[in-house]
């Protein structure tokens, strides 16, 4: 194969565009990377090598897919926008190893499409994107959620969001958000992208996340229904304390609130306590406290 001309340089970007006559879509959230530098690093961050599968979300016009094609043993790349299939046939014609699939990921059953794409494969599967900022959250929780066989995930986002995932108790940033990715994921940020390296150059910097598979969740709970819901309520109203969020969220009724003293009482958690403060195993304690003691 020929050497190819890099996709993610300003130059090839506007050549691109123009040839295709394509126009962002702000709705979509559409800025493409044009530094190859960060496209080296995030790969290096990932560890893609021929011993790898690789899922992305979001190629735009092929900048990361190439570079991933590359190191990758295959590619799957999700792109809802219909306009970028003809000019990703374009840009990644010389890549035998990627598949492009027009689908919305938020409506793509993962089991099935590890099984299709990558049917008696035993290589790994990661997941590598630079997501949309509007669906960051509900992108990933989505392959969380599927419980598929997704070794390590290395993702783009805004670095509000990395900072609120990766954070620690007793940190600002750190919040249901962070319980609800660490249950499953060890979580830390790579690098962070200076916002001038798009096009178009979004308000804000980016950050690569990487989240790795815990062989098991990191906290062992009774009811993970119960155990999700409990945090999200602990921080209802950040400034006030665990106990004012728990009854605004459980019910102020007497029954409810003798529930909630015992179940505290139980874990040795202190209601006056403020959410961000509790770990994820305190909250593990207190969430199997109150289903044994549930009314």
């Amino acid at each position: 194969m020929k050497e190819q001309r890099d996709i993610a340089t300003p130059s090839r970007t506007r050549e691109i565009l123009a040839k295709h006559g394509f126009t962002f879509k702000k709705s979509l959230g559409q800025n493409f990377l044009t530094d190859p530098n960060i496209l080296r690093k995030i790969v290096a961050a990932g560890d893609i090598n021929q011993e790898t599968n690789v899922i992305e979300v979001g190629p735009g016009i092929g900048a990361l897919t190439e570079y991933l094609a590359r190191a990758a043993h295959r590619v799957v790349a999700f792109e809802i926008d219909d306009r970028l299939l003809p000019v990703l046939a374009d840009t990644l014609a010389p890549y035998e190893n990627v598949t492009i699939v027009h689908q919305d990921i938020l409506k793509a059953h993962i089991d099935q499409v590890l099984q299709e794409q990558f049917a008696d494969d035993r290589r790994p599967v990661k997941v590598v994107a630079n997501l949309p900022y509007y669906i960051t959250t509900p992108i990933m929780m989505h392959f969380l959620d599927a419980k598929a066989p997704i070794a390590e995930m290395v993702v783009m986002m805004q670095k509000e969001v990395a900072d609120r995932i990766s954070a620690k108790p007793g940190t600002k940033a750190y919040g249901s958000l962070s319980i609800a990715v660490q249950y499953y994921m060890e979580a830390s940020i790579a690098f962070i992208v200076p916002k001038t390296v798009f096009v178009p150059q979004p308000n804000v910097d980016s950050a690569i996340l990487t989240l790795t598979r815990r062989p098991k969740p990191a906290v062992t709970v009774t009811n993970e229904a119960a155990f999700f819901a409990l945090t999200k309520a602990a921080f209802l109203q950040r400034r006030k304390t665990f106990w004012n969020n728990l009854q605004s969220y459980y019910g102020k009724d007497e029954a409810t609130k003798a529930w909630l003293q015992q179940s505290l009482q139980v874990a040795a958690i202190d209601p006056k306590r403020r959410g961000e403060t509790l770990s994820l195993e305190e909250f593990a304690r207190l969430s199997n406290a109150m289903e044994a003691g549930k009314l």
